[in-house]
């Protein structure tokens, strides 16, 4: 997991006094992959077939924008973690920018084209009036212990169907703390204590806000509903197997764990 801010080399900018001509381009197809030469952003697109280009501000000291673009193939994001971490955490920003700005193109609520706003990242309804600002959806993700041991679980949306940690979104009307034992409660059966925000990371598979924490367990048997959660069980540290990506939350988390054991 990245611990730099992305700030450290975005500054968000909304000014028309931008310049295209040496600037960084940040060119996504429909399949949200990145476009890159000799795996470097490019700084011109005079070779693609463009939907839309949006101005976002300036990385590492230049213009840059968000690009959607018709071309076959290119990066999946966690490719790019893997050889350039800098880029990738603006990866994650711009996608979401990407995502945003396609499916807010109309209005929502009485179907106008919508404007792009001066000062902030929203798109207005010239009509209505509404304001549509990008969108995250909120998550949780939590590290359950009992004493020297892990809950860890097999989810059924996972590919390879390997064991991870409890996670799940935030409803409408309940805090992050009340998701936490909710989503606990209804995947495993147990009931947990002393719960502790640790840290959060934007996770752009789509759109969510992972929000971190650690708890104890408190009581009851393990109990899985067999559709999205198919097992779960204690790990000592170990007995569980890592992954060779640290890109996420949820392996911070993992490994936290097994250097305090």
């Amino acid at each position: 997991m990245i611990e730099k801010s992305v700030y450290e080399d975005y500054e968000i900018e909304f000014s028309d006094t931008y310049t295209s001509n040496d600037a960084y381009y940040f060119a996504f197809n429909e399949n949200r992959e990145l476009y890159l030469k000799n795996k470097k952003l490019i700084t011109e697109v005079n070779e693609l077939d463009i939907n839309f280009s949006l101005f976002i501000g300036k990385y590492k000291n230049k213009d840059c924008f968000v690009v959607n673009a018709n071309f076959k193939e290119g990066f999946d994001l966690r490719e790019v973690y893997e050889f350039d971490k800098d880029l990738y955490l603006m990866g994650t920003k711009a996608v979401l920018v990407n995502d945003w700005y396609i499916s807010h193109q109309f209005c929502g609520r009485c179907g106008t084209q919508t404007q792009v706003d001066e000062k902030d990242m929203m798109l207005k309804c010239p009509s209505c009036g509404q304001l549509h600002y990008p969108r995250i959806a909120p998550a949780i993700i939590v590290a359950i212990r009992n004493e020297d041991k892990l809950l860890m679980a097999k989810h059924s949306y996972h590919d390879n169907i390997r064991y991870a940690l409890i996670a799940g979104f935030v409803e409408p009307g309940e805090s992050i703390e009340e998701a936490v034992h909710r989503e606990v409660k209804e995947e495993v059966g147990i009931k947990i204590k002393n719960l502790k925000y640790q840290k959060s990371q934007s996770w752009p598979f789509p759109n969510s806000l992972m929000l971190g924490f650690e708890a104890e367990y408190d009581s009851g048997d393990i109990k899985v509903d067999g559709d999205e959660i198919l097992k779960a069980k204690w790990f000592k540290k170990d007995e569980i197997i890592r992954y060779d990506s640290d890109i996420s939350i949820s392996d911070w988390l993992i490994q936290k764990f097994i250097n305090e054991n």
